[in-house]
């Protein structure tokens, strides 16, 4: 078996388990690749040179045999994780060296079992449909156009309101007086769509969320739309560039330029253990019927 690692950073408290996890994979003879900056950190913060047979600093030279690939950190690590695996197949393990996390959903508490369940074949896996974005003119994340959880349009400035004129499948559906629209997938709509009033999705129902951020029109709420519409955006206002981002990566761009959002060609596949569910994710990472009085 060969597994890529792939982090940014953490805390102290995780280097005993994350040095466990070394253990494991010497002990079953598991080739490990690691992202060179990652390493660097291990070496320089908590003194570990990690057994490593090669190192990756981009999606071109990952190697494609890997059997999975683990991202090691909080959801927007894993976010982080999904432009290096892209279409690849790879299958993406999350760990959660924090707190919260719904992508990065295997605790610390939980990596032992974990690991001995990957190791003896006991797991299945998720696809996780992304969306695509496409502009009227090059520029824009061309490296990698795609989004695991959501695409945001976003006002520049801190005064005046932005209008986007939005569109399902060519038909006009709403212009929002807004400081910003969200476009969510199903695996989105546990982030930034959810603080903003959506709904939330099942990972494998085939939708997107329309969200306006802080619309002006109070009864203009999210709406969900078959994901096999494409979505067009113009957008206008008093400024003369207006923000776009893709999952955690933003850039600016000019009124003119018209966007598209479709579901994309390929999807993510994530490892699931036979232990977690979605819907028991969602009581424990949200506390539902927690009384905070017994």
């Amino acid at each position: 078996m060969k597994v890529a690692l792939f982090g940014r950073s953490f805390n102290e408290s995780f280097t005993e388990s994350f040095i466990m996890m070394f253990d494991v994979f010497t002990s079953h003879n598991i080739e490990v690749i690691i992202y060179e900056p990652f390493y660097d950190f291990l070496i320089r913060e908590i003194n570990f040179k990690p057994p490593v047979q090669s190192y990756f600093h981009s999606n071109k030279d990952l190697d494609k045999k890997v059997d999975f690939f683990f991202s090691i950190g909080g959801d927007g690590t894993f976010l982080d994780a999904v432009t290096f695996v892209r279409d690849s197949g790879i299958p993406l393990v999350g760990i959660n060296s924090g707190r919260l996390g719904f992508m990065a959903d295997i605790a610390q508490d939980e990596i032992p079992q974990a690991l001995a369940d990957i190791v003896a074949g006991e797991y299945s896996f998720e696809e996780r449909n992304l969306l695509q974005l496409e502009t009227s003119r090059n520029g824009l994340f061309e490296e990698f156009n795609y989004a695991l959880n959501e695409f945001t349009v976003h006002k520049t400035d801190s005064a005046s309101m932005i209008t986007i004129h939005t569109y399902l499948n060519n038909e006009y559906l709403n212009s929002y007086w807004a400081d910003g629209l969200i476009i969510a997938t199903p695996t989105g709509s546990t982030a930034y769509s959810l603080s903003v009033g959506g709904p939330i999705l099942i990972p494998n129902t085939q939708n997107f969320i329309i969200s306006p951020i802080s619309p002006h029109n109070l009864t203009v709420r999210p709406i969900v739309v078959p994901n096999h519409h494409e979505i067009t955006l113009r957008v206008e206002g008093r400024s003369e560039s207006y923000l776009a981002s893709l999952d955690s990566r933003s850039c600016t761009f000019e009124s003119s330029i018209e966007l598209k959002i479709r579901r994309a060609d390929f999807q993510i596949k994530v490892l699931k253990l036979k232990t977690h569910s979605f819907y028991g994710t969602l009581r424990n990472k949200l506390m539902w019927g927690v009384d905070k009085r017994n």
